[in-house]
């Protein structure tokens, strides 16, 4: 057994397979050589002290040239020292990788592993690159972002834009969440072992809930506006953008639901649509009340998209919600729409909050509800939808 000089391993010849030279001066200290003569020190030893009962370990040191024949048998050296104190070099080269993860390389691992959908991986996407960017702090490793960056960074963003700090650094929270969960030691402890969003636990902004509407004494005007409007558009996609409304308000869903609805989900004969996947992944039957209906037959086209565009479907309606915005008195969004069926269904006809719910796909809280109410196939509840599609149209 050789002593590993310079002069020894410049004149190694490889062989048929990687062949191991050892240090007869460090005993774990050796050489690989590979058939294509890559040269490279590595280091083997036992980690703990009880002999043939610990566990062996070997690792590559690095590549000669990288490191000189001293530089590595120091490197050895260490490496051996650390495994007679009971430590796993392979545990803390895993945890020094964790440690240098940047908020990148984390926001990629989240996003690969987590089933998310389009739109969750579009914000996480769109935070890291926007406000995370801007913070300096995609390339920095998230271990080294502290409570007081995470402090100082959102009383500044919330300053400009509340909502939209809220929802960026609860963001972070679930990223530095899932390195909390996914990154670990051998005995299953966390190598990143606090969430700095901690430190906003008395300063998110209070962001006052939604609660538009359409008013209840414009509500038949609105209906009124939408039909005329519809007998009179001047193009296929004015028209898919009016009854994409007039859906909305018809059936109380959210604007994503309907807009990318096709129409193998559609059954007329028995009247009702299926969402395979939505938001609260409840796959749902729900029952369409016979405005909507006629609504869907009057619609040219049974094939693809059921609103379809001049480049799939339409995705924003916003010419026409703002016709409909000044027949309204008030501005409108899609999502007022949903608020407006609920509200008519709850104040107008007197149906059970619980069952308003179901028809806009929420799980109910309720325990009873939950668990011996049947909430996916809703055509059931066909009375009430109608009922609320009756009062919306004879208002």
């Amino acid at each position: 057994m050789p002593k590993l000089t310079k002069s020894y391993v410049d004149k190694v010849q490889p062989k048929a397979a990687d062949a191991l030279h050892w240090d007869s001066e460090l005993k774990g200290f050796g050489l690989r050589v590979t058939p294509a003569r890559k040269l490279s020190f590595i280091v083997q030893g036992r980690v703990g002290t009880a002999g043939r009962a610990s566990p062996t370990v070997r690792l590559t040191i690095g590549p000669y040239g990288v490191f000189t024949v001293d530089q590595a048998r120091d490197a050895a050296r260490e490496r051996l020292r650390d495994m007679r104190m009971g430590i796993d070099p392979r545990a803390a080269a895993s945890r020094s990788a964790a440690q240098r993860k940047t908020l990148q390389d984390v926001a990629d691992d989240y996003l690969e592993q987590r089933p998310l959908k389009p739109r969750s991986k579009r914000a996480i996407e769109q935070a890291v690159a926007g406000p995370f960017k801007a913070f300096g702090w995609t390339d920095k490793p998230l271990a080294n972002i502290s409570r007081a960056n995470v402090s100082e960074a959102f009383m500044e963003m919330r300053e400009r834009a509340p909502v939209h700090a809220n929802t960026a650094f609860g963001i972070l929270r679930a990223i530095v969440n899932f390195a909390i969960n996914e990154y670990v030691d051998k005995d299953g402890s966390p190598i990143i072992k606090d969430n700095p969003v901690k430190a906003l636990y008395r300063k998110w902004a209070h962001v006052t809930p939604r609660t538009g509407r359409v008013p209840d004494d414009k509500l038949g005007a609105v209906w009124k506006h939408l039909e005329a409007a519809r007998q009179r558009a001047h193009n296929g996609h004015t028209g898919a953008a009016l009854d994409l409304i007039c859906f909305l308000l018809l059936t109380g869903c959210r604007l994503s639901e309907a807009a990318e609805l096709t129409w193998d989900r559609v059954n007329l004969e028995e009247g009702w649509w299926h969402l395979p996947d939505p938001k609260n992944r409840n796959p749902v039957w729900l029952p369409l009340p016979t405005q909507a209906m006629e609504l869907l037959r009057s619609r040219a086209t049974r094939q693809g998209y059921v609103f379809g565009s001049y480049n799939g479907h339409i995705k924003d309606p916003r010419d026409s919600m703002k016709n409909l915005s000044a027949v309204a008195g008030c501005k409108l969004t899609p999502h007022d729409l949903r608020r407006t069926f609920t509200h008519v269904g709850v104040a107008s006809c007197s149906i059970e909050i619980v069952k308003v719910e179901l028809l806009t796909n929420h799980i109910p809280q309720s325990v009873t509800a939950r668990h011996y109410m049947e909430t996916s196939k809703l055509q059931y509840l066909k009375p009430q939808v109608q009922q609320i599609a009756d009062a919306i149209v004879g208002a």
